[in-house]
């Protein structure tokens, strides 16, 4: 990405100080509440604008989904009512996976602290494919079935219809931790990257925020709250339902199957009300999450170990022992 000119109105605004770039559903959403109460810091209310990462951008948008910013303009126009006294910083999880996030952020600012956050790979993978099926950008209820299918879906088949965002469908590719935090590092200077562990963010939220604060620059005295954050609950137990949850209230977006789309027709024709459809996705569509599949977990963790280990001698952290890799018979 390049700089695009800048009228006069962008020209006076700010560019972000520091950067939350992720991982996905490993605490970036309670980091960025946290810091958000800091006098000294201003985090934009629109999280995860994703404007810096080319290769976030969504297939299609749906008339009621958020509006993310397109123009360099209406970037930088998220952080206008910073004080000239705040840092400003942005959080966008997708930024630690993105092939073009961390030269897109050194070519707009140099000097930024990148702030990442790392997951155990097997919990991650867990907790991110029920995030993308809330989300409706995966189908596949079943983590192996799914993370099975990421080659048909490399070549563009077996991609769920309502899937905006299918290029997160490469499971494998979020857990490449070493690769990915190289990509800053070969942009930022050892000093401008914080990598934290999500243990000890789970553990003690405060000692890993004035971590941060310290980090920053700015006051680490300064009372911490902790902010709990709504964490996904909800398990997507019938495909066909939730396709019906989904678009009715809705009514216009990208077209779903002809299937799903005669099923949607002959429901609204008959008068189903957005009330009873809420009520479907409460009683049928989703239900509490189920246990941890140990055996596809412990599958997980053996693919990824040498992941670990190299994350280990990366970051000079036995992360083997504390993940429970050294116990994988």
């Amino acid at each position: 990405m390049l700089v695009p000119p800048l009228s006069p109105t962008a020209v006076q605004l700010r560019v972000p100080d520091f950067f939350i770039v992720g991982h996905f559903k490993s605490g970036t959403t309670s980091l960025y509440e946290m810091l958000k109460l800091h006098p000294q810091l201003y985090m934009s209310d629109f999280k995860e604008p994703r404007f810096l990462a080319g290769d976030m951008r969504a297939s299609y948008t749906y008339r009621r989904g958020p509006h993310y910013p397109e123009t360099f303009e209406e970037y930088l126009s998220l952080f206008a009512a910073a004080a000239p006294d705040q840092l400003i910083g942005e959080g966008s999880a997708g930024y630690l996976w993105s092939q073009t996030a961390a030269a897109n952020i050194a070519r707009l600012q140099p000097g930024a602290r990148i702030i990442a956050i790392l997951r155990e790979p097997a919990a991650f993978l867990r907790s991110f494919h029920f995030q993308l099926l809330q989300s409706h950008i995966e189908s596949k209820t079943d983590l192996r079935k799914a993370m099975a299918l990421e080659g048909a879906r490399r070549r563009a088949r077996r991609i769920p219809f309502r899937s905006h965002l299918p290029q997160l469908l490469q499971y494998s590719e979020q857990v490449r931790y070493v690769e990915q935090l190289r990509r800053y590092h070969a942009h930022f200077s050892p000093d401008q990257v914080l990598v934290l562990i999500y243990d000890d963010f789970a553990q003690d939220n405060q000692a890993t925020v004035r971590r941060v604060l310290r980090f920053l620059a700015v006051d680490d005295e300064y009372p911490v709250t902790k902010v709990e954050v709504k964490v996904t609950q909800r398990y997507v137990r019938s495909q066909l339902f939730d396709d019906l949850a989904y678009w009715v209230p809705r009514g216009q977006g990208s077209a779903p199957s002809r299937a799903v789309k005669s099923t949607i027709k002959a429901f609204t024709w008959r008068g189903l009300r957005h009330s009873t459809v809420r009520m479907l996705g409460r009683r049928v569509v989703h239900g509490e999450l189920p246990p941890p599949d140990e055996r596809l977990m412990t599958e997980l963790r053996r693919r990824f170990a040498p992941e670990v280990v190299a994350l280990s001698e990366y970051l000079g952290r036995d992360l083997v022992s504390l993940w429970g890799y050294d116990s994988l018979a």
